[in-house]
């Protein structure tokens, strides 16, 4: 039994460690956040560029329940943000119909007003390393640059994080990861 643990570890570790080490290459923290163009599931063009001198919190995300959950987070973010130079948008980015995603939205606690918007090529996927890296956040400075990012679920006030990174960057500091 111990020859076994010791084998399956020796197998599995590495495993995981170029797990992590692709994830990092993936995630873009300090780099320009890529530009991309799609359509909010009302019908509008949202063009990430257009929101540059405004702080921009991008959640991507496809049909599950933990993106369920940080949909809904993000909905409280936008909420707290009105008002002030901050953006919140999010991207159904596995290529989900309309249909599917506007059922989806219909089962969050919460109404859903930030734009939401649909990515049926699935290029934010592509762009940002999603995929199997959901849900995905990311906050963008003023400048058009992620300043941070997080993959996967957060807990039930993770919406206080996020705030709290965007604060840092209405002040003007830099978050980290």
């Amino acid at each position: 039994m111990k020859r076994m643990i010791l084998v399956l570890g020796t197998l599995l570790v590495p495993l995981l460690v170029a797990h992590l080490v692709l994830a990092a290459g993936l995630f873009k923290v300090g780099e320009k956040a890529p530009s991309f163009g799609l359509t909010a599931i009302t019908g509008e063009n949202v063009v990430l560029e257009t929101y540059k001198g405004k702080v921009v919190v991008l959640g991507l995300f496809h049909i599950c329940d933990p993106c369920l959950v940080q949909g809904s987070a993000l909905q409280k973010v936008s909420e707290i943000m009105k008002g002030k130079d901050v953006v919140v948008l999010g991207v159904n980015s596995s290529g989900d119909s309309k249909k599917n995603v506007s059922e989806f939205l219909s089962t969050f606690p919460v109404n859903v007003t930030y734009p939401y918007l649909l990515d049926p090529n699935k290029v934010t996927d592509k762009l940002y390393g999603g995929g199997k890296f959901i849900p995905n956040v990311y906050v963008i400075d003023q400048q058009g640059v992620i300043r941070w990012q997080r993959v996967g679920n957060m807990d039930l006030a993770g919406e206080e994080v996020i705030v709290a990174e965007v604060e840092k960057l209405l002040a003007g500091g830099h978050s980290k990861m």
